[in-house]
This record gives structure tokens, C-alpha cells and sequence, in this order.
């Protein structure tokens, strides 16, 4: 977008309460990432819940897409300092996978470790992850992820316009190309958590790093 028009929505976003500190507009949703980009097809993909629950599930493609599906509208906001807003994204929740039965937790369970293809992972406390604004995607702006985008599934965490009641982390939190939720007893610090990311990476108190 034009620098005048970004900085007259920047304006109007921090008079609304929805840009972070430190962070800029963007109309376009960077792509970063370490490593290749990961290409994958479904008909050899599967997705696989395990850890401290009652029953381990491996889903296929087919299967995972037959799962209760819904939408939100996120502003997401990357530590590298840029935030879109209002992108839609489609997918499955895991508030509503475990309230339907589809995935029952042990009374252990308090940690979400997402494991992505390649040996990436990140982590998040298990009542962030049963948040409304906690998704795993598999569309964005109405499209299926491309593989940038982490095709076919990544997880994804943003802010809720008007929801100030849900506690909102930088988009590391959610990977790309993701292959399994481990749900934990403890607290399992991910690729750049033990790089020296912040564990929290709250996007309101600039959580950045550790340092």
C-alpha cells in the first residue's frame, strides 16, 4: 500500500488498540521460515495427536478434512516487527476437536507441542492452544495455504478485533507444515524458544527474546 495510506491505517489501527508496540503495517503477509520450503502431498501426509491423552489419533488427509471446521479473522503480528490485519483463515479448532470428543486430554496434560515436517517444533501452554484465536489452518483469504504458507496444514495464533480477553503471542507460535500436536506435562521450549526467543512471546509486553 502507498507509505500515506499504511501510515493513516497504522494511525487509525493504534487508536483502535490493535497494533502492538514496535510493530508496523503490511498489505502483504511475508513469507519466513527456516530452511526449504516444504512440499508435501496429502496422499502421503497424515497428522498424529498424541502424548498425555487418552488414545493416540493419526489422521489422514481425507480424514483430517472431515474434522468440524470454522473461520476467524486474526490480525497477526510477526516478531520481525510487521502485522497484517484481518486476514481470514479457515480450519480446525482444538478447543472444538476436544469438547466433541475427538481428542480426550489426561488430567497431565498442560503443554502443546507443535511438530513440524523437518524436526521444527514450538510450544505453548495447553489453555492458549484451547484459545479462540488458535487455529489450525488450512486456508488462508479464502485459499489453501500455498506450500510457502505451510501447506497443507500449519497452526496459526492471532488477535481477535474486540477481544481483549484472549491472550495474543507472535506468529512463530504457530508452524508451518505442521504434522503433530504433542500434548505434554511440561513445558518443551521449541527451535527459536531455545535460541533465545521469549517463551511467551507476548505481542503486548514485546516479548521478543529472553534478553
Amino acid at each position: 500500500m502507498p507509505t500515506t495510506d499504511r501510515k493513516q491505517k497504522e494511525i487509525k489501527a493504534l487508536r483502535e488498540g490493535r497494533l502492538p508496540p514496535g510493530q508496523s503495517l503490511t498489505s502483504r503477509f511475508p513469507i519466513l521460515h527456516i530452511g526449504q520450503v516444504q512440499h508435501m502431498h496429502p496422499s502421503n501426509w497424515d497428522f498424529r495427536i498424541w502424548g498425555e491423552v487418552e488414545e493416540e489419533k493419526v489422521w489422514t488427509w481425507s480424514e483430517f478434512r472431515q474434522l468440524p471446521r470454522t473461520t476467524r479473522i486474526l490480525d497477526v503480528h510477526c516478531v520481525t516487527r510487521w502485522s497484517q490485519l484481518d486476514t481470514h483463515w479457515e480450519g480446525v479448532s482444538v478447543r472444538t476437536l476436544i469438547d466433541q470428543g475427538f481428542i480426550r486430554l489426561k488430567p497431565s496434560a498442560r503443554y502443546v507441542i507443535q511438530h513440524a515436517e523437518g524436526g521444527y517444533t514450538t510450544n505453548l501452554p495447553l489453555e492458549i492452544v484451547l484459545q479462540d484465536n488458535f487455529l489450525l489452518a488450512t486456508h488462508l483469504n479464502g485459499q489453501p495455504l500455498s506450500p510457502e504458507h505451510g501447506f497443507p496444514l500449519r497452526a496459526v495464533i492471532g488477535a481477535i478485533p474486540g477481544r481483549s480477553d484472549l491472550k495474543t503471542v507472535y506468529l512463530w507460535k504457530g508452524a508451518k507444515w505442521l504434522r503433530s500436536l504433542e500434548f505434554s506435562a511440561i513445558d518443551k521450549p521449541g527451535f527459536w524458544e531455545q535460541a533465545g526467543y521469549h517463551n511467551e512471546a507476548d505481542v503486548w509486553k514485546e516479548q521478543r527474546t529472553r534478553y
